[in-house]
């Protein structure tokens, strides 16, 4: 049994011989990302620990990626914002912010063990990682970061129940938006070079990245908030009932959250991407615009107006969200993707001819490469120009490379926009959504 302490690769950066040192358990080549393989593998508890959690070098990997180390400090302040806006705030938002880390780990992780063969994503390693080096510390902290910021802001408006969960889900991806263009651009993580589930893309984005971003934050922000009302029926929206009605009310939402994120993919996206070869990037508009006109609906409708004011920790809640956008934003101008380098758990290499199905809710088998394919594939943010060689068959953990912008200004451009929009938006939601002034009646004017 191979039990290695470091795992060592070399590379080139700019001609200039590089060295990654990895300290984790189990062969470079035979790492595998399920708990029962790992269990097969070795036995033990410190095995088992390691499998857990683990650490890596965090000099060496903000020389291989800074702008990866950058992003992941960002979502770790985010997380400790959210939540201390939460406990400021009391009621059912520090209920809520719980919430979201668990729905979180159960919609991250529920496909990568349960189902693998749905498996489309990896991260690039972080000093701390967990669950077999599939979960980075961070990415616990991104669900708060753009749920948490979302549903406290449209919680401002006071909409109508049926409306608000789809305001929530809208603005989670505004939120997200940026953070999905640019990241991916600097290798923070690769996605399924052949999946035709995310085989449509926007800047390597899947379309279906923000459908699912859309969908599973509304399902989520539903189910606990209808949960709650089965258990508390005559407790306001916000305000905390007993712990046992509002524990019961989390456990629900957390775990239903997902399976109802999924369900609102069969009536728009299956169908008409699956049966009609409809494009992705149609099917998520068709959702887009479902969810803006039922707000809309919602927005125009009698509704109770703010009176709360702003607070300290709102004030920093907007700040951290500035930082957001603005992080991104200057990735794309002052960065290079093609500096980037990422060692890690990619997809697994094998021969470029083996086929694997996935089965539709409708019946179709779609298919895809079962293997990563280093000579003939279709992810242009990423090459191997940093390496010594390709990956050979077998791979799990190996170094890919960031390419350079096809046209920076054009990342810039979108960026930009992005934050103009979010600007506008969160300053209309915070800010344009108090009491106002009183109306006016105009006395009458007595006649002599």
């Amino acid at each position: 049994m191979e039990l290695p302490i470091q795992f060592v690769l070399n590379g080139t950066v700019d001609g200039k011989p590089i060295t990654f040192v990895n300290h984790c358990v189990g062969s470079a080549q035979k790492r595998r990302t399920r708990i029962f393989d790992m269990a097969n593998a070795a036995g033990g508890s410190e095995t088992w620990l390691q499998w857990l959690v683990q650490t890596n070098d965090a000099k060496q990997l903000w020389e291989a990626q800074p702008t990866y180390i950058l992003s992941q400090a960002v979502y770790i302040l985010a997380g400790i914002v959210t939540l201390i806006h939460a406990f400021s705030k009391g009621g059912r938002w520090p209920y809520f912010w719980l919430g979201t880390i668990l729905h979180g780990l159960f919609t991250d992780n529920f496909w990568h063990f349960a189902l693998p063969e749905y498996d489309n994503f990896w991260h690039s390693q972080t000093p701390i990682i967990f669950l077999g080096a599939r979960l980075p510390l961070h990415i616990i902290l991104l669900y708060p970061a753009f749920i948490y910021h979302a549903a406290y802001a449209i919680s401002r408006l006071n909409l109508p129940k049926y409306s608000e969960p789809f305001a929530v889900g809208l603005v989670t991806v505004l939120v997200d938006i940026p953070y999905d263009i640019v990241a991916v651009k600097f290798v923070h993580w690769t996605w399924h070079d052949t999946d035709p589930n995310i085989y449509d893309r926007h800047y390597w984005v899947p379309w279906n990245s923000y459908y699912f971003h859309a969908t599973f934050a509304a399902s989520f922000f539903y189910f606990f908030h209808v949960s709650r009302s089965w258990f508390a029926p005559k407790v306001t929206q916000w305000d905390a009932a007993d712990k046992k009605a509002e524990w019961k009310s989390l456990l629900i939402s957390s775990l239903l959250g997902m399976p109802g994120g999924v369900l609102m993919f069969i009536p728009i996206y299956h169908p008409l991407h699956d049966v009609f070869n409809i494009h992705s990037e149609v099917t998520f508009f068709l959702l887009f615009s479902i969810f803006a006109v039922i707000v809309l609906s919602g927005l125009l409708s009698d509704r109770q107006k703010c009176n709360k004011k702003l607070t300290t920790t709102d004030y920093v809640l907007m700040v951290q969200l500035a930082i957001h956008y603005l992080l991104y934003l200057a990735f794309t101008i002052f960065f290079n993707p093609e500096q980037e380098r990422s060692l890690g758990l990619h997809e697994p290499v094998g021969p470029c001819n083996e086929v694997a199905t996935l089965t539709t809710p409708f019946g179709q088998v779609l298919e895809k490469r079962k293997y990563f394919c280093p000579k003939d594939y279709n992810e242009d943010y990423f090459d191997f120009h940093c390496a010594k060689e390709l990956p050979r068959n077998g791979a799990t953990w190996y170094l890919i490379c960031g390419t350079p912008f096809e046209n920076r200004a054009e990342y810039i451009t979108v960026l930009s926009t992005i934050l103009v929009v979010a600007a506008g938006v969160f300053y209309g939601l915070y800010f344009k959504t108090g009491g106002g002034t009183p109306e006016v009646t105009p006395k009458k004017l007595k006649k002599k």
